[in-house]
């Protein structure tokens, strides 16, 4: 058994690839159109992970984009997707100036939560040992809900 992808469907592919790739960083390695089925697939990965992804050797972050309109609740949608990054305090800075809202700031140096759109919970990870605890993280309280 090997882990493929986590789907995630979206109101919004525009609002959706702004957040992914441009605000979070991921890469656009594969869509799929479907006329028929009225759907649209958009699969993203990891920068580090493109060149694998596109061989269907790395994870990757499945958009599903309905045609027809519909509320997605919380009935479909699920926990969070999970990013290792090399540096949490500078990737949460860079997601902050741009706009996105950081619910659990990374006051341990070790762990925050963002969310999507389409509220899809974000959970980035300090890749390798925590790093020490700094401001303006240390005291920034949480917002909302992850």
């Amino acid at each position: 058994m090997r882990y493929l992808h986590t789907m995630v469907r979206v109101a919004d592919v525009d609002a959706s690839l702004d957040f992914y790739c441009n605000k979070l960083g991921l890469v656009e390695v594969r869509r799929i159109e479907s006329e028929r089925g009225r759907f649209t697939l958009i699969f993203l990965a990891a920068p580090q992970d493109a060149e694998a992804a596109k061989a269907n050797q790395a994870p990757l972050v499945e958009l599903t984009y309905n045609w027809d309109p519909e509320a997605y609740t919380g009935g479909r949608n699920f926990g969070h997707l999970a990013y290792q990054v090399d540096d949490i305090y500078a990737v949460c800075d860079k997601l902050m100036k741009a706009g996105v809202t950081i619910n659990r700031p990374p006051r341990d140096g070790r762990m925050a939560f963002i969310r999507s759109p389409d509220n899809i919970s974000i959970e980035l990870l300090q890749s390798g040992a925590e790093l020490p605890p700094a401001e303006p993280w240390a005291s920034m309280p949480n917002t909302g809900v992850w």
